[in-house]
């Protein structure tokens, strides 16, 4: 009988991503802010004026306050660019649109379905520590947030993401 793994560890290579960062009062909105500013630049408010095509997952960086009881306001919405504009990556219209070079990425990783809020987020992390028992090998104030389909779906795959320290 197989099991879903309770959690696992992945790679993720170096590479291009647009990035917005918001700090709306709630996380969804932040969220929801920025994707829509992203989906206007994917599709063509950039340079070359065209669809620049989806990838997945779309990632939400967030930080814990010192209590590590709340999100604090500030929420990085990344989109990896796909393959053949990594190297000349368009130039958003939106001037709050950020092309980032990110570094190679190592993380422990946790599927959750559903909606993303705050108060989920902040359960789905604290779940993922009691699983994982104490370890210093993970940073404790910055996460992710990976969304793997699209936010109107009612039971849609996300994951939480533990950044491996350097």
């Amino acid at each position: 009988q197989c099991e879903e793994a309770a959690y696992e560890e992945r790679q993720y290579p170096a590479g291009k991503w647009a990035c917005v960062t918001k700090g709306e009062p709630m996380y969804e909105q932040s969220i929801s802010v920025s994707f829509m500013k992203l989906m206007r630049y994917i599709c063509k408010e950039n340079s070359v004026g065209c669809y620049l095509g989806m990838t997945v997952p779309v990632l939400n960086e967030i930080r814990l306050t010192q209590q590590g009881t709340k999100l604090e306001r500030g929420v990085i919405t990344a989109y990896y660019l796909p393959g053949e504009f990594q190297q000349n990556p368009p130039v958003p219209m939106d001037p709050e649109i950020h092309i980032t070079e990110r570094a190679p990425l190592r993380v422990i990783t946790r599927a959750f379905y559903g909606m993303t809020t705050e108060e989920t987020i902040l359960q789905e992390i604290s779940l993922f520590w009691e699983l994982l028992g104490s370890t210093d090998t993970v940073h404790r104030e910055t996460y992710i947030v990976a969304a793997y389909e699209n936010p109107s779906i009612p039971q849609r795959r996300n994951e939480i993401w533990f950044i491996h320290r350097a």
